[in-house]
């Protein structure tokens, strides 16, 4: 009796040792075209007043959260 709970125990515990080392090797899914963005920053700053302004932010609070991204590294510095 002792042998076959012997026998069990290293069953058990081989599975559980195999069975983590299994998942790890699976292929990750590919990343979906869904979730791609079409753009990547840095956006320019008109673009980014543009898209305030399309929000219905005022022209004040627009150039502050531009401002913001452009600390951010999101929106590229406003030409001057």
């Amino acid at each position: 009796m002792r042998r076959m709970n012997f026998v069990l125990a290293a069953v058990v515990m081989a599975s559980a040792w195999a069975a983590p080392a299994a998942v790890a090797h699976t292929a990750p899914a590919p990343p979906s075209a869904a979730h791609a963005a079409p753009a990547k920053p840095p956006f320019s700053y008109e673009d980014c007043l543009k898209a305030a302004k399309k929000h219905g932010e005022s022209a004040r609070y627009g150039k502050w959260h531009c401002d913001q991204l452009v600390k951010k590294g999101w929106v590229r510095h406003p030409k001057r």
